[in-house]
């Protein structure tokens, strides 16, 4: 566990975190109208290691921090991965802008992409509308230099910063000098409270970066040492052993710097930390929504990830998931290790069969879905898995 450290600025830091400062637009971050905008070379900045939000996918995310890559190429490995999803799904694309709708064609880009496509997606629409309208918002950075090293470590703007390395590499034709906009904070005025706010106002977090933010803002209110190099997600599991009860003073600052949500929420964000280091990377990756994930959390650890793959192939909600976790062949609890989700998913599949005929079932798709061509199109789906299951009995 992470020493902890004097908590007399952290007060005052709290202190002076007002609404003004917690405002979305950048000249009301602070009162200090000293505050000036400074062009600093992409070179000098880097990420925030525990920053909640993944913009890149989390073994990038790894080894840039672990420096094992470098931006570029880390921005390199995303558009090889998305090129081959996007290659195995008959859409292949050479040129990052391929990525973007064409308003002189009428074809539509598909809404089920890989989640690199959609990242990869996210970054270029952003980087263009920086190459056509300039940087309307400044990153805010925070100055960690040493000596005469100059190093600058991102509070607010990671998307922006991406999105700038990615103009300067992959969008052809654009000439960058190689410098971005930003304010700087000095290093005792960070604040994750200001980067909450910032993370839960621009493009919203996944549950599990939502988690994460949560934990970062209760170690900080709870004294923790906050590091500034890379961390494994253990890092913020010590949030799991703090409430906001013993902190009852900056409870009001926390809900609000994540969007202003319930105590409830807190504490079921939270609990999300419980999954296994896998489980959270896919759940992460995919998207998937807190109530879909919560369920799993009655299961052992070593089973977290393969029960999210099975919400991920089949698109279940939170109902079938918790009926697949809690409901075996007899009605009783199915929640030990006997039990495997695909197990469990099996018995489920082959109870609902035993009682319903198939014009029910396809009643039932019909009414979950709310349209026929809806219902059609899951159970064309469903045949093709049930397809693919029993070549694999067969050793095809």
């Amino acid at each position: 566990m992470s020493k902890r450290h004097d908590t007399a600025k952290l007060d005052a830091l709290l202190a002076s975190v007002t609404e003004d400062m917690l405002g979305d637009e950048v000249p009301q971050y602070f009162n200090d109208t000293s505050i000036k905008v400074e062009r600093i070379l992409l070179e000098m900045v880097r990420p925030d290691p525990v920053q909640p939000r993944r913009v890149l996918p989390e073994p990038l995310h790894r080894k840039v921090h672990n420096n094992r890559l470098t931006p570029t190429q880390a921005l390199r490995e995303l558009v090889q991965v998305a090129q081959v999803a996007s290659r195995q799904q008959g859409r292949p694309f050479a040129n990052v802008l391929e990525l973007l709708p064409d308003a002189e064609s009428d074809n539509e880009l598909p809404d089920k992409l890989s989640p690199e496509e959609d990242i990869l997606r996210d970054l270029v629409n952003l980087a263009v509308t920086i190459r056509d309208d300039g940087q309307v918002n400044p990153l805010t950075v925070v100055d960690v230099s040493q000596g005469v090293t100059r190093l600058y470590r991102i509070e607010t703007g990671e998307r922006r910063y991406w999105a700038a390395w990615l103009l300067s590499d992959f969008i052809p034709g654009y000439e960058s000098n190689g410098m971005i906009d930003c304010i700087v904070i000095p290093v005792e005025k960070a604040s994750p409270f200001r980067q909450a706010k910032e993370n839960t106002a621009r493009k919203g977090l996944t549950a599990i970066a939502m988690a994460r933010q949560a934990a970062l803002l209760l170690l900080t209110v709870h004294g923790y040492k906050i590091p500034n190099e890379a961390v494994t997600n253990d890092f913020y599991r010590q949030a799991l052993e703090l409430d906001l009860r013993t902190k009852r003073e900056y409870t009001e600052a926390i809900l609000s710097a994540m969007g202003g949500i319930s105590r409830m929420r807190f504490s079921q964000y939270k609990s999300l930390l419980r999954l296994s280091d896998d489980g959270l990377e896919l759940a992460d990756r995919r998207n998937l929504d807190e109530r879909v994930l919560r369920p799993i959390l009655s299961l052992p650890p070593d089973v977290h990830s393969e029960m999210i793959q099975q919400i991920v192939q089949l698109d279940l909600t939170s109902r079938q998931v918790k009926a697949i976790i809690e409901q075996g062949e007899d009605g009783k609890s199915t929640t030990d290790e006997r039990y495997t989700p695909a197990t469990r998913l099996a018995r489920s599949v082959v109870k609902g069969i035993e009682k319903q005929t198939p014009q029910e079932f396809a009643q039932a798709m019909v009414e979950q879905h709310h349209d026929v061509h809806m219902a059609f199109a899951y159970l064309s789906r469903l045949e093709q898995f049930v397809i693919a299951a029993k070549k694999s009995l067969l050793g095809e």
